[in-house]
């Protein structure tokens, strides 16, 4: 039981990763637009776009709803990197010495 749960604990802060990483990306191409260093007038461009949007906006949405809005400046990508470091370095690790200290009794 307390290996899965590490094993589960360990798939987790991978996918954390892949999120991570897919904000990232997404906070990247959308300031590439801003700039407009890359355009989406090219097809494979808007379409990588759209599907890092679709895959992010559900993340975003609930911040965008309870944070002021700042015009131009969009924080959300920052705050949910920000929760997913707090999963990943506390509340993970948290739960991984309370299953190994139980174990040990």
């Amino acid at each position: 039981m307390e290996s899965a749960l590490i094993e589960l604990l360990g798939l987790i802060q991978m996918l954390l990763l892949i999120v991570s990483l897919i904000v990232i990306a997404q906070a990247v191409m959308s300031w590439l637009i801003g700039f407009n260093i890359i355009n989406t007038y090219n097809d494979t461009v808007r379409d990588i776009y759209r599907l890092l949007n679709r895959l992010t906006d559900p993340l975003y949405r609930p911040i965008r709803r309870i944070m002021p809005n700042l015009g131009a400046l969009d924080l959300s990508p920052l705050i949910v990197l920000l929760i997913i470091q707090v999963i990943n370095n506390w509340i993970i690790p948290a739960i991984a010495r309370s299953v190994l200290g139980s174990g040990l009794s």
